[in-house]
């Protein structure tokens, strides 16, 4: 079955980076599309970034284009969100997700935490 597991969160300074992880198994990774996505406190899960199956296509929202970066080791099965000039409103717990369809399979999250 699909499984996707998270790494990397912590919790660093305004200013800072951190660099997380999602290893994925169960499925053929590099056939599909991957996104990350994180949850603020009190607020909806949003949409980060996302990945097109061999790494030619990325997109970003708004909030965190010039600064994240998403990339993807087909080899290794594994996705990978760097975050640099990180603010405190990136404070989330970031989710990698996958989907078939209608059907989204996501990770237990890793919780990030951006505070001085």
């Amino acid at each position: 079955q699909v499984q996707l597991v998270e790494s990397g969160g912590g919790l660093v300074e305004p200013g800072g980076s951190l660099r997380l992880s999602c290893a994925a198994s169960g499925f053929t990774f590099s056939n599909y599309v991957m996104n990350w996505y994180r949850q603020a406190p009190g607020k909806e899960r949003e949409l980060v970034a996302s990945i097109t199956p061999l790494g030619g296509n990325t997109n970003y929202a708004d909030s965190v284009k010039g600064r994240f970066t998403i990339s993807r080791d087909n080899a290794k099965n594994t996705l990978y969100l760097q975050m640099n000039s990180l603010k405190p409103e990136d404070t989330a717990v970031y989710y990698c997700k996958t989907s078939r369809g209608p059907i989204g399979y996501w990770g237990q999250g890793t919780q990030v935490t951006v505070s001085s």
